[in-house]
């Protein structure tokens, strides 16, 4: 049997191990028991839309691979205000395999209308422009990039299976534009 190996302890900072080489130098005491490590801010609990987004974001993505799609990454971020749910890749069909951007709608009912509907101008360029990011760190460009919108409607505590519907190629870019690279 192997034994185990011993807990690998942390390298102190290169500005912590000139310090200490400094006040060797000099004669001094260490100084780090007057200065401690900052301690972590303890994480806030996530709120209940955080919650009913990340339940939702599961449903799609399940349902998007029940249909087919590869699901490439989850909540892809670009600073506090671009990010995409989910980047899948299209099912093989007759035609080519596109990129798709997915964004994710989740509502516990429609009394106020389509999740849909919470995606206007606004949302369609903070995508586009995030999509745009995506796509410049990858290796390859892809041929086809399409954008869909998935709506979960459902309380994630109800037994009731919540109701999942894909909008394919919800939104498309204006005439003559095409995704900013």
């Amino acid at each position: 049997m192997a034994t185990p190996k011993p807990p690998r302890r942390r390298r102190p900072s290169r500005f912590r191990r000139a310090c200490q080489a400094i006040f060797l130098f000099l004669g001094l005491p260490e100084i780090w028991p007057v200065f401690p490590r900052k301690k972590k801010k303890p994480r806030k609990p996530p709120t209940e839309a955080a919650l009913a987004g990340a339940w939702g974001e599961g449903i799609a993505a399940t349902h998007l691979a029940r249909k087919g799609y590869r699901i490439l990454e989850r909540n892809v971020r670009f600073g506090s205000d671009r990010e995409i749910d989910l980047v899948a890749r299209s099912p093989r069909g007759d035609g080519p395999q596109a990129l798709v951007f997915v964004e994710v709608k989740t509502r516990t009912t429609e009394d106020l209308g389509r999740p849909f509907a919470a995606v206007d101008a606004d949302k369609r360029r903070t995508l586009v422009r995030a999509a745009a990011l995506y796509v410049r760190k990858l290796p390859r460009r892809p041929a086809l990039v399409r954008f869909d919108v998935v709506e979960v409607v459902g309380d994630r505590n109800a037994p009731a299976p919540p109701t999942v519907r894909h909008i394919e190629n919800a939104f498309a870019l204006p005439a003559g534009d095409r995704l900013p690279l």
